[in-house]
């Protein structure tokens, strides 16, 4: 849907002007002029476009023709080498031209000019490959010779008859009309394989034997376009290496022109019949592949006329070159368009595309050479509300076929409209609210009417034509002046430009002088006015104003041939799109990958090359506008669409937005942004009827009709009366406008309409329910007892409820609902309205029936499983045999206890329960607390004893206390003893050294004790306190002995892990730096599976109750397989296989460095919690007279936890050197986890590795330094 309009346009005149190429560096053209019958001599210019078109001679030589049979010679092929700088002339006398510019020469005509070879024969084509690296060259000898760059051969080919047969064309008809079915009769019997008429590749009654080259775009393979002993023209198919890969099948009427169409897929041919001229396509194995008919609109094609074909590079146009004027087609759903028709006078003898820039070419004529660059342009018309009815105008030669997608969505080629033109269509312009567009073709202007017809746009009538007085204008671009005026502007013959202006007023036509010329012109329109802009060549904007131009002062960084101007809250702002996709905002970039854009009144909307399509909100501030990321599935903002898709037009008022996709047919969505934004845009003009249908069509969570309403919509009840699915949490978080949710939002607006809909009760039942229903959580009972209000009243009406609220809940949940009102009539009821069998309720409601009131209660509640109500109907009741058997059944023992909390007989009963069932669930702490209150001493201390060593103390109270049979001496410290014993093993050695004092009378052991947990200075006072200065040496002495070594041997080890995987960690890291693809693509060859187990400190991996199987493994005693897991079996396995290899951190893997700098950061811990008893383990040496030894552990002390120190400032004072470019960068890594994708199986553990170095961001092991002892020197 997309047209071609004309950026650039100017002529070079100069006469006999034979060729023109290219120079993609410098943007520069190079053409010949000559030889001629007069002038054998060829100069060589290079022409600038940039600069008014300023020719510079490169060189001048004399090429006579050295065939006596060619009176003149001729340029077969012109190219300039971009590797080598020369240009590379192929003469058909067989002269192979070099030529190189030198500075010295620049100017003055003095190149360098080589003759690289010669060929006996004369040349009939010669074509560079796309590479520049092949030069293939045909002969009238039917001879093609393969040339390297250096112009050495590299094949030689003759062309004979049996190339003919290379290829075996088999058709075998499918979609063709002779394989459908014809009816009964002969022709249902032929053979439908076998057409009507087969081509015999007869050749054109215009043949001419020109040869014609064309390379594919990549230059893997070449097309060669001839004629065979003058019989037949076949085009064949070479590989770089010479070897014939295929011919064309027989063509009747093929003639000469060929065009390999640059992507590969077609090759471009005429095929001139006597009623018509065809473009036909073949495929790389000579087969036919569809054509279409040329047609120039105003004139006929002249039969002799020599047709030339060009495709440009990008694939998107096909150039055909005709006597007088090129014709610009592309193609779209199947359909071929022409587009531009650009006249140029005195023939036509070379056409040349820019090989970078796609849409621009140069064409040589004997009269000059002529610049023209277009650019793809959609002609939309209004997106302002109401008036953006979709508008979209394509340009097909003469007709321009007209759509308003806002009424009809119809598929191009098709349109709702076509209107027909004068002649050649130029370009089209839309007005005012669309009510007037105007149409620029090759005679002049039409100004079209649009109107609306009961909403609908009609048929559009002609309503002034103005033609052009000079027949020498080629009219280029046309655009809204203001609601009644249009201006365009025509090249004229000198490279000048006239600008027109057509008043719709006065139905006049006049010229214009708008001062600068402008390459790109737009219109802004809002309710109360239209504007027009322009920009030129360097970027800056313009305001048409009484016919001149004013300078806004707003200039983007580069020139862009797309711009829209927008306004918001007065200021203006430009959006415009480069030809490289940059999107800008003034001078600020949005964007590097846009594709495509348009501007409603809210929005900037524009897609990607990575296939999104993105919304921005508009705001006066440029440095304000948010672009959103490539996060579809977090951000409303942005949306995925098809690869290549195009936005068409936008249409607010429907919230839709109409894409283009690339082959051609149209999509129409409606993107969240813009419903959110048109549903709130409805809420505030009350239109809540509109707003909710939009609601319920587009999926958008009714929540949002009461954020944004809020008082406004509880106020106004009787027009915002509807059934709606409101939840308590916020539909619009990713809306940085959006306030937060009120927790009670969903009962607010249900009690809202509740209160608006009392004085109409009889007439909105349903909705009064539905209220009910509504709320969070659904207030059924409220809805049911108003069903059982209408049984009393009017049984029908209340059937209708019924019916009406089991269609909005689930039925059986209501029948609960009704039985937990213990109204058996209206569970009857509502079960009658379910689809269970009557004899599943039947039986059960007449059992209820039969009972008292209270009996009737506990077993409603009972099959409900309320059980805490049911409990307390039992005591209403007052069967305490079945309370307590109901009670420890569904162990109900804290109601039991809250229900009998002030009779104490009954609650002891219950507790005695409770202390049961607590003993048997393995809680024995409570358990023993709720013996001790009943005062049974023996239980109490039997589970004060399976609680373990923590509840020590409560167990030898208990144990002390009257117990029937009473505790014996020895069973007493036998208990004493296994409860010390328990406590060394949990290390708590004062504890332990307590019981052995007081309770087991051993003071030599809990010396032992207190040595044991460096409680050195207790130990001592106690063997003095107690008498027993013997334990001095005996225990005292050897604890500290022992305590030393252990002490010493636990530092000794801490320093060699510290010698050892400090300086591991900084290799890592500088491998890391180094080449960071080599340390994250896996396992280092030659890495043994020694892993690094040196560390002495607890490991919290192992810490846990859990075992590492069930972390590797992932099951769990709920955890049971199933048929879908068996899917992900292999991904699992992989995953638990990486988690093994992170957990070990093996020397060599991605996962080292995380293991070191844990068990790095334990010691360290580690070493800080030693501290302490390194302090009394010193002092207690001194005290005993162990000075040498106090001093050496204080020694040891000191250098580790110096080397701690140091350690903490080299692992963790800076982040990880690796942390930011690594494995792609933490950008994109968190960049992956904001758009929400996960790896699976083992990349899984290593993403969570990366985004753990990334996140992390722990405070390094803090490590005082070790206070010495003063005396100690």
């Amino acid at each position: 849907m997309r047209n071609l309009r004309n950026l650039r346009f100017g002529r070079w005149c100069r006469p006999d002007v034979t060729s023109v190429c290219w120079n993609p560096e410098t943007n520069q053209v190079f053409c010949t002029i000559g030889p001629t019958e007069e002038n054998s001599s060829i100069q060589l210019l290079r022409i600038s476009d940039e600069d008014a078109f300023s020719p510079t001679t490169i060189a001048v030589w004399d090429a006579p023709s050295p065939n006596p049979d060619l009176p003149v010679d001729r340029i077969v092929s012109l190219q300039h080498l971009s590797g080598p700088g020369i240009t590379c002339i192929v003469l058909e006398g067989g002269d192979i031209i070099t030529v190189q510019e030198t500075l010295s020469s620049a100017g003055d005509g003095d190149g360098v000019v080589e003759i690289v070879g010669s060929l006996d024969a004369d040349i009939t084509a010669a074509k560079w490959s796309p590479d520049e690296e092949l030069l293939l060259v045909t002969t009238k000898s039917n001879v093609a010779l393969f040339m390297s760059a250096t112009f050495d051969p590299v094949a030689e080919v003759s062309l004979t008859a049996e190339d003919l047969k290379a290829s075996k064309h088999v058709s075998v008809g499918w979609g063709k009309k002779e394989t459908q079915f014809q009816g009964r009769g002969a022709k249902a019997l032929r053979d439908p394989t076998i057409p009507e008429k087969v081509d015999e590749g007869l050749p054109s009654i215009f043949e001419d034997g020109a040869a014609t080259i064309s390379w594919r775009g990549d230059g893997a393979f070449v097309a060669l376009n001839s004629v065979q002993d003058g019989s037949r023209r076949v085009v064949r198919v070479f590989s770089r290496k010479g070897e014939l890969e295929s011919a064309s099948e027989p063509v009747d009427g093929l003639e000469g022109a060929l065009s390999w169409r640059p992507s590969g897929n077609l090759i471009a041919g005429i095929q001139r019949l006597s009623e018509r001229v065809d473009v036909v396509f073949f495929e790389r194995n000579g087969l036919r592949h569809g054509q279409f008919t040329l047609r120039s609109p105003g004139r006929s094609l002249a039969p002799e006329q020599r047709i030339r074909l060009d495709w440009n590079s990008d694939s998107t146009v096909l150039a055909v070159t005709l006597e007088d004027c090129v014709q610009l087609w592309t193609s779209g759903n199947y359909h071929w368009y022409l587009k531009r028709e650009i006249p140029i006078p005195h023939g036509i003898c070379s056409l040349s595309w820019h090989p970078e820039k796609a849409l621009r070419f140069a064409a040589a004529s004997t009269s000059g050479v002529t610049f023209v660059e277009e650019i793809f342009h959609t002609a939309r018309g209004s997106c302002l509300p109401p008036h953006d009815n979709g508008a979209v105008a394509v340009i097909d030669g003469d007709t321009v076929r007209l759509t308003p997608f806002r009424m009809a969505n119809v598929p191009p080629p098709m349109s709702l409209f076509d209107v027909l033109a004068g002649s050649l269509v130029v370009d089209i312009a839309f007005g005012r609210h669309n009510a007037h567009f105007t149409v620029l073709h090759h005679r002049g202007v039409d100004v079209y009417e649009w109107p609306v017809v009961k909403g609908r746009s009609g048929k559009p009538k002609l309503v002034g034509s103005f033609p052009l007085a000079d027949s020498g204008l080629i009219p280029l671009r046309i655009w809204c002046l203001s609601e009644y005026q249009y201006q365009f502007v025509c090249a004229r013959g000198d490279s000048s430009f006239a600008h027109f202006t057509v008043t719709m007023d006065s139905n006049s036509l006049s010229p214009v002088d708008i001062g600068k010329p402008l390459v790109s012109t737009s219109a802004y329109e809002d309710v109360e006015t239209l504007e027009s802009y322009g920009q030129d060549t360097t970027g800056r904007l313009y305001k048409f104003s009484n016919g001149t131009s004013e300078d806004l002062f707003i200039q983007f960084p580069t020139h862009c041939p797309w711009f829209e101007v927008s306004r918001a809250d007065e200021q203006l702002v430009a959006f415009g799109l480069s030809r490289s996709g940059h999107m800008y905002a003034n001078s600020r970039l949005l964007s590097k990958n846009c594709t495509s854009f348009v501007v409603t009144p809210s929005h900037l909307i524009f897609t990607t090359s990575n296939h999104f399509i993105k919304f921005v909100h508009l705001v006066s501030a440029v440095a304000e506008l948010e672009v959103p990321e490539d996060d579809p599935e977090l951000d409303e903002r942005c949306r995925s669409v098809e690869r290549g898709s195009r936005l068409a037009v936008a249409i607010p008022t429907n919230m839709s937005v109409v894409l283009q996709m690339p082959r051609g047919n149209v999509e129409t969505i409606f993107p969240r942004a813009m419903v959110v934004a048109g549903i709130r845009k409805l809420i505030d003009e009350k239109n809540y009827s509109r707003a909710f249908s939009y609601c319920r069509t587009q999926r958008v969570d009714m929540n949002i009709l009461d954020e944004d309403v809020t008082e406004t919509m509880y106020k106004d009840t009787k027009r915002s009366r509807h059934q709606t699915g409101l939840a308590p949490d916020s539909t619009t978080a990713a809306v940085p406008s959006a306030s937060p949710p009120s927790p009670s939002k969903v009962n607010v607006v249900c009690d809202a309409i509740l209160l608006g809909l009392q004085s109409r009760k009889a007439s909105n039942l349903q909705n009064i329910i539905t209220a009910h229903v509504c709320k969070s959580p659904p207030a059924l009972d409220d809805g049911l007892l108003l069903v059982a209000e209408l049984m009393q009243e009017d049984e029908k009406v209340a059937e209708k409820a019924v019916e009406h609220i089991c269609f909005l809940v689930d039925v059986n949940r209501l029948y609960e609902n009704a039985l937990g009102l213990y109204n058996l009539d209206l569970a009857l009821l509502v079960a009658q309205q379910s689809q269970r069998d009557p004899r599943e309720y039947l039986p059960f409601i007449q059992s209820l029936h039969d009972l008292p009131e209270l009996r009737r209660k506990f077993a409603i509640d009972d099959h409900l499983a309320r059980r805490p109500k049911a409990l307390s109907h039992l005591e209403a009741l007052d069967a305490f045999d079945e309370f307590c058997a109901y009670t420890t059944r569904h162990a109900l023992h804290q109601d039991a206890l809250r229900i009998y909390r002030y009779d104490q007989a009954r609650l002891r009963a219950i507790t005695s329960l409770y202390a049961a069932h607590l003993e048997t669930k393995c809680s024995y702490r409570e358990a023993g607390l709720a013996y001790e209150s009943l005062g049974n001493h023996a239980k109490a201390t039997a589970c004060y004893r399976a609680a373990g060593a923590t509840c020590w103390q409560e167990c030898l109270f208990t144990a002390q206390q009257q117990q029937s049979p009473p505790l014996s001496a020895d069973a007493m410290a036998d208990l004493a003893a296994n409860l010390a014993d328990g406590l060394r093993e949990a290390k708590d050695y004062v504890a332990a050294a307590t019981i052995h004092l007081e309770h087991l009378s051993s003071v030599e052991t809990a010396i032992k004790c207190l040595c044991k947990g460096y409680h050195f200075a207790e130990a001592m006072r106690l063997a003095v306190q107690r008498s027993r200065h013997d334990l001095l040496d005996s225990a005292v002495d050897v604890g500290l002995a022992e305590a030393l070594g252990s002490t010493t041997e636990f530092l000794a080890d801490c320093k060699a892990q510290l010698l050892a995987q400090v300086p591991r960690i900084a290799d890592l890291r500088r491998k890391a730096i180094e080449d960071p693809l080599a340390f994250y693509e896996g396992e280092r060859p030659g890495g043994l599976d020694v892993p690094d187990d040196v560390s002495v400190a607890a490991s919290s991996r192992m810490s846990t109750s859990a075992s590492l199987f069930t972390r590797y493994t992932g099951k769990t005693g709920a955890s049971a397989g199933t048929a879908g897991t068996g899917v992900s079996r292999a991904t699992s396995k992989n995953r638990k296989r990486e988690e093994k290899k992170r957990a070990r951190g093996r020397k060599g893997t991605v996962y080292e460095e995380e293991y070191l700098v844990n068990s790095v950061r334990r010691l360290v811990e580690r070493v800080a919690a030693t501290k302490p008893e390194v302090q009394r383990l010193v002092f207690a040496l001194v005290r005993r007279g162990m000075a040498e030894r106090a001093r050496a552990a204080e020694a040891l002390m000191t250098d580790v936890v110096d080397a701690c120190r140091t350690a903490v400032n080299d692992v963790f004072s800076s982040a990880p050197l690796h942390d930011a470019p690594a494995a792609g960068g933490g950008q994109q890594q968190q960049q992956q986890q904001q758009q929400g994708w996960r790896a699976t199986g083992g990349d899984a553990v290593l993403q969570d590795f990366m985004e753990d170095q990334l996140k992390r961001q722990d405070p390094p092991p803090a490590i005082a330094s070790f206070e010495q002892l003063t005396l100690l020197g």
